[in-house]
């Protein structure tokens, strides 16, 4: 049998990484043939709860779960992992300004940034998922300078999912008919939940695609705040749709997209669409044996240029912010 894989996972004993880990154990990612080794990083207020996760992985009996490492040092969390899921960061909090979650994060991707330029596998791929999500991978890549920029990705797959469940709901019809939903920019309330290009059972003459003002007025806003209201009704920011969403982003990057199909990634830009360099601007791609592909020739019109470019200013400002904190 091959080695196992190691998967780091930060952030392990909050909600997010608690609902992730026993995905990642049970071969929701890799298959049901792939033996992973977890690393578990925390905090060091968060190791006892660690340890309590780390009794349960042991009590689920996961034939693929050849060991489990808990660290508090992410050097050590890194050590030798071919996969990195960054999902430890403060949460926002209800009200909360994105400028606060800047502050208090920047510093942390700036470590964990460094911990796995000199400590992963050469091969490691990094998935950012705490917020905010494009800025803090735009952080760890920029500290880690060995590793190559396209093997840091931020999580938008949420936002996909979120926009194909609603897109889905309104011609009612299951997700599973639904593809080439994309997510443009940023995972903050200026993204762009993108059904320009969509298809629902292969083509595009449902009567939704033809709804300009559902499109605008209640897709696209109810997308945007999607994070925000689920705050609102539980107190707490998504967990289980996120740690979905990370199983899905993971899958897909191992696996590779289905034929005809394009997801969502957050990418170090090239330029592409116009978009800004060096920012972590979300695109739709094409993934195949690892490669993540930006879908290049897609047509935009004067409303989604507007939008993007919305998202891309924002994404600029923050970097902008962040340097201030970080130097």
């Amino acid at each position: 049998m091959a080695k196992p894989i190691r998967v780091a996972v930060t952030g392990a004993a909050g909600n997010v990484g608690y609902a992730l880990v026993f995905r990642l154990a049970a071969g929701d990612v890799f298959g049901p043939e792939r033996e992973i080794a977890l690393s578990l990083v925390e905090i060091p207020p968060a190791m006892q709860a660690l340890e309590g996760v780390a009794m349960e992985l042991e009590d689920c009996a996961f034939p693929l779960l050849s060991s489990v490492r808990l660290a508090s040092d992410p050097r050590e969390g890194f050590a030798d992992a071919s996969w990195a899921v960054l999902v430890g960061s403060k949460p926002r909090a209800k009200g909360a300004e994105r400028s606060a979650l800047i502050k208090d994060n920047a510093p942390l991707f700036v470590t964990q940034g460094q911990a796995l330029n000199n400590c992963a596998a050469q091969d490691v791929r990094v998935t950012v998922v705490g917020n905010p999500a494009n800025l803090n991978c735009a952080i760890a890549c920029q500290n880690a300078p060995d590793i190559p920029d396209s093997r840091f990705t931020a999580l938008t797959r949420l936002d996909h999912n979120r926009t194909v469940a609603q897109l889905a709901a309104r011609a009612q019809v299951g997700v599973n008919r639904v593809r080439k939903v994309a997510i443009w920019g940023n995972h903050s309330s200026t993204q762009y939940p993108c059904i320009a290009h969509a298809e629902i059972e292969g083509h595009r003459g449902w009567p939704v695609f033809q709804d300009t003002d559902w499109v605008r007025n209640v897709l696209v806003p109810q997308v945007q705040n999607r994070g925000a209201a689920i705050i609102e009704q539980r107190g707490q920011s998504s967990a289980a749709s996120a740690a979905q969403a990370v199983i899905d982003h993971l899958r897909d990057w191992y696996r590779g997209t289905p034929d005809g199909e394009f997801v969502s990634m957050g990418l170090k830009s090239r330029g592409l669409y116009s978009t800004p360099h060096d920012v972590f601007f979300s695109f739709p791609v094409t993934i195949a044996q690892g490669e993540v592909t930006v879908v290049s020739d897609l047509s935009l019109d004067s409303y989604d240029r507007c939008m993007i470019d919305a998202s891309a200013e924002e994404l600029v400002k923050e970097l902008k912010t962040a340097r201030t904190v970080i130097g």
